[in-house]
């Protein structure tokens, strides 16, 4: 699979669009959902942005990718890019969307930060940029009752995450080390075992009890409640403010440099969805879950979607500050070598989408391009 885009990507639109999704999942990559009527809505007159046929969308069917979720169930990235076609591809784990960005399947992606920082490093800080935030919050801790009755129970104790090293694992690998209790990162086995085990199984794992909790996002993490589990700990508790990047808005450097239109177009998109889910969270609610019902096939039941969707924020803001303190954190977990997080921020074009809305700018933490 070429590592950039083919030029001829902007002639014989139907032909290589087919073409690029049977890739797609040739690749093993991502899951390519239905379109919608609101996907294929391009306005009569409306321009291709930067002369591009398509612009292609990476994000999870997870509701801390909520932004993503409502932006496409409403439209409105379809809106901003005109008669460009946006495309989409869903993904349940962070490396397959970062390789799909790599290769060129993917143009721009909402993914959490451990995947970011390890696909920036690993290149060497060639590969991609980080060019929003998208939310914070909606991870927790949640255990058997009957097993685990306070934070100092969990020491013996079987917990799930969701991947080796992926943003809740380094997470809790972090709040381990701070107990005092010791652990090999690598195997899992210490004083506590960690258990990696996929999103979508770790709830029959917990009903089976195979394993005595889980720190997860949503909305694993309700699913679990509903299973009979209880939150022991929301990992927002454990940030000053309450607030840490969960998910971003990441974007290839190819990409970036040739078509920054069509990423400015994207970014405003994800700036008005951020607003309207503020203005009007019941209905943003209810638009993120049609979007997770027509990618997976099942929406979520009220019992899961309420509490989870009341445990997480979104954000333009990328939070930069917390992620070098998540990279700090696998580093000191093992997972991780001392990483070099320079210019993995580049907020140029998300700054210039808040000052035209009237809205304040954010921060890169000194981790900008310069």
């Amino acid at each position: 699979m070429p590592a950039n885009r083919p030029s001829p990507r902007r002639r014989g639109a139907p032909v290589l669009a087919a073409l690029a999704l049977l890739t797609l999942a040739a690749c093993g990559y991502g899951s390519q959902a239905k379109d919608g009527a609101a996907d294929q809505a391009i306005a009569a007159g409306a321009r291709k942005t930067d002369g591009l046929d398509s612009v292609r969308i990476g994000y999870f069917g997870n509701l801390t990718h909520a932004t993503a979720l409502v932006g496409r169930e409403r439209g409105t990235f379809q809106k901003a890019l005109g008669a460009t076609k946006a495309e989409y591809a869903t993904f349940d784990a962070g490396p397959s969307e970062i390789e799909a960005l790599n290769s060129g399947s993917v143009d721009i992606g909402w993914i959490g930060p451990s995947p970011a920082v390890n696909g920036y490093t690993r290149s060497d800080g060639r590969n991609l940029r980080i060019v929003g935030g998208s939310a914070s919050g909606g991870v927790k801790l949640v255990v058997d009752p009957e097993k685990i009755r306070s934070l100092k129970d969990v020491r013996g104790r079987k917990i799930a995450t969701p991947q080796l090293g992926n943003t809740q694992d380094v997470a809790f690998l972090h709040w381990i080390a701070g107990r005092g209790w010791q652990v090999d990162a690598q195997s899992g086995t210490g004083e506590v075992t960690v258990v990696r085990s996929d999103n979508k199984v770790i709830p029959d794992a917990f009903r089976a009890g195979s394993v005595d909790g889980a720190w997860v996002p949503e909305p694993t993490a309700s699913r679990l409640v509903a299973e009979g589990g209880r939150v022991l700990l929301d990992e927002s508790s454990l940030w000053p403010g309450g607030t840490f990047v969960i998910t971003n808005i990441v974007v290839s450097q190819t990409f970036l440099k040739e078509h920054p239109k069509a990423v400015e177009a994207v970014l405003r998109a994800s700036v008005e969805t951020n607003k309207w889910i503020a203005a009007h969270p019941d209905a943003a609610k209810a638009a993120a879950n049609r979007q997770l019902e027509a990618d997976s096939g099942k929406a979520l039941p009220a019992n899961v979607l309420d509490p989870a969707w009341r445990s997480i924020r979104t954000t333009d803001d990328p939070l930069a500050a917390t992620l070098r303190a998540e990279a700090d954190h696998a580093a000191r977990a093992g997972l991780l070598k001392k990483p070099d997080l320079r210019g993995i921020y580049d907020l140029t074009l998300l700054n210039k989408v808040l000052e035209e809305e009237g809205d304040s700018t954010v921060d890169d933490a000194g981790l900008g391009v310069r």
